[in-house]
């Protein structure tokens, strides 16, 4: 595979950062954890669809992949587009364990399982995962461990919002097996925070950082959100420096996606608090300077890494992968979901489970896995999510060895895409090097619109208002 780096260095920002490029390009589109998008999933898709997915899984006996859904938060907060429960009550999530604890025997028993199923990853999400009392958490690991052999050097990563958590809750976290943290920031500036209803302190995220560090996690990611309201360029910088401060070994810098008319909480900020496009442009430019000084690298669309990082490396030798908790260093394998709202990749399926706990409920209590919809993905599909993940992980594609694997001639395939990329081309989205389809420094914020082309569905929709701006 050809593998080109990627990295940002000290004055990149010129190289980067192409104000006329993203003014021009910033549209909707997909953000490609999955090829096709969750939201070409379809209620044709059926319990029997899933257990067929599982039951081929099962004869090929490769170690699997694990995402829980844990969606209980004792606040909003404005700007979330999550699947979440509001509340304070844990008498709910304590029934909800024991609700995943029969889901995971069910799919155990569609495996045919006789012995616990190997896992090289692991990931609990939310809402907010440290929602969960200790009981709870205990409870939730030990239900895992009767069916899911967690093998050595397995990624066990979670989701913590640093307001909910004190220390004896990231000891508990590291005795149960978790090494990575991913931390909730979005801005350290006081009106944002009152703006979006998260107010959370400098002093509270630095300690669950170096908590993490005493008990041995392996590496703490944080996740800025520019675009939200009260936000200036000004203020922006100083959530930066002290973030840079604590040491991250990964960043993620999510662009704020305004849908109020799909996310209901979001009707409560107010539209003329967000800030105009120039400050959102600066705020970018600024972030990706600043990082760059800091010798972070750019992994792909709003990740950054430190040179060290697994992502940075895995990058580096062409072994970056992506799925639906992003970019990651795992190599392609089945994704086992569980709770409600997950979304699960097993064989040449997705399967997406039903959104509410009453559903989530009467599907278990009537002995049905609780599938909501999902879909069956055909050859296209399978090579053009290849296709794509490539592009975005590694801003290469080497047409002739993509079509030796596929057997296909490329430009017959793909005439159309073809076509299209020479306008995307004379832009400088992208470049051909011989038979190298090769996105420059210059595009890589916009690999996703490079992706797009290649996209079958999306060119056959008639919207994408439901999408977000690419940046």
């Amino acid at each position: 595979m050809n593998t080109f780096t990627s990295g940002i260095a000290k004055n990149e920002k010129e190289v980067l950062f192409h104000p006329e490029l993203l003014q021009k390009f910033d549209i909707n589109g997909p953000r490609y954890t999955s090829y096709p998008s969750a939201d070409r999933f379809h209620n044709q898709f059926l319990e029997v669809d899933y257990l067929g997915a599982l039951e081929r899984v099962a004869l090929i006996g490769e170690p699997l992949s694990l995402y829980f859904h844990l969606p209980f938060c004792p606040n909003i907060c404005y700007y979330c587009g999550c699947n979440k429960i509001i509340t304070k009550d844990h008498g709910r999530s304590a029934k909800y364990i024991k609700y995943l604890a029969k889901e995971m025997q069910m799919v155990f028993k569609a495996m045919g399982a006789t012995k616990k199923l190997p896992i090289t990853q692991l990931h609990w999400g939310g809402g907010t995962p440290t929602f969960l009392s200790h009981e709870e958490m205990i409870e939730l690991m030990a239900h895992t461990r009767e069916h899911f052999d967690l093998l050595p050097g397995v990624e066990y990563s979670i989701e913590i919002d640093p307001r909910r958590v004190v220390e004896a809750d990231i000891a508990l976290l590291a005795e149960l097996g978790f090494n990575r943290i991913s931390l909730g920031v979005q801005d350290f500036n006081l009106a944002v925070q009152e703006a979006v209803h998260r107010v959370q302190t400098i002093e509270e995220t630095n300690a669950v950082m170096e908590w993490s560090r005493k008990y041995g996690f392996q590496s703490r990611s944080v996740d800025l959100i520019y675009g939200l309201p009260k936000q200036t360029p000004e203020t922006f910088k100083e959530t930066v420096e002290a973030l840079l401060g604590m040491a991250p070994d990964r960043l993620s810098v999510y662009n704020y996606a305004h849908l109020p008319h799909i996310f209901k909480p979001q009707r409560r900020i107010a539209e003329a608090d967000l800030p105009a496009a120039a400050d959102k442009l600066d705020i970018l430019a600024n972030t990706i300077e600043r990082l760059g000084q800091a010798d972070y690298v750019f992994i792909g669309m709003d990740h950054f890494a430190k040179p060290n990082d697994e992502l940075a490396i895995a990058q580096k030798e062409g072994k970056l992968h992506r799925n639906f908790q992003g970019y990651s260093t795992q190599a392609e394998c089945d994704l086992l979901a569980f709770g409600i709202s997950s979304i699960g990749k097993v064989d040449d399926c997705y399967s997406q489970n039903v959104r509410t706990l009453d559903e989530y409920y009467a599907q278990i209590d009537a002995g049905h896995l609780p599938t909501l919809r999902g879909m069956r993905l055909d050859k296209d599909d399978l090579l053009r999510r290849e296709l794509i993940g490539q592009l975005m992980c590694q801003f290469a594609l080497d047409t002739d060895q993509f079509a030796q694997w596929h057997d296909i001639d490329f430009k017959t395939y793909f005439k159309l895409e073809l076509e299209e990329l020479k306008g995307l081309e004379q832009a400088g989205l992208l470049e051909w090097v011989g038979n190298t389809i090769l996105v420059p420094t210059k595009g890589r914020l916009l690999a996703r619109r490079v992706a797009m082309t290649f996209d079958r569905h999306l060119r056959h929709s008639q919207s994408r208002g439901t999408y977000s701006k690419v940046l």
